[in-house]
């Protein structure tokens, strides 16, 4: 449909003029959660807004830094959901940050891919 590829070029753009900031680098802890580890590079777009207040999530993979999917996630513990973006992501890391927002039973995701 010609809308989604207007959504994936609006999420080119986004991604293109936005610096990327990782703040939980792979193998990492959660600042929260210590027993999380994070097994891809997590952050935010800088100076980009998303539901919580702060910048719009980003998964980073290891591929070429293109656009491959987005995860729609809803929290039952904050009442919220947004998206995360991810980016040059193989599809084992795909696989992971999937499983990664559905290990709980308070957070679900849906993973659609471009």
């Amino acid at each position: 449909m010609e809308y989604d590829i207007e959504f994936w070029n609006a999420v080119d753009d986004l991604v293109n003029s936005s610096e990327i900031v990782i703040d939980r680098p792979k193998g990492s802890s959660h600042p929260k959660y210590p027993d999380f580890a994070y097994r891809v590079d997590y952050g935010y777009l800088k100076d980009t807004s998303s539901m919580d207040g702060a910048g719009i999530d980003v998964w980073v993979g290891s591929n070429d830094k293109k656009v491959d999917a987005i995860m729609c996630i809803v929290d039952l513990m904050k009442k919220d959901s947004e998206i995360k973006i991810l980016i040059g992501c193989t599809e084992e890391e795909k696989k992971i940050v999937y499983e990664t927002h559905n290990k709980t039973p308070f957070m679900k995701g849906i993973l659609i891919q471009r």
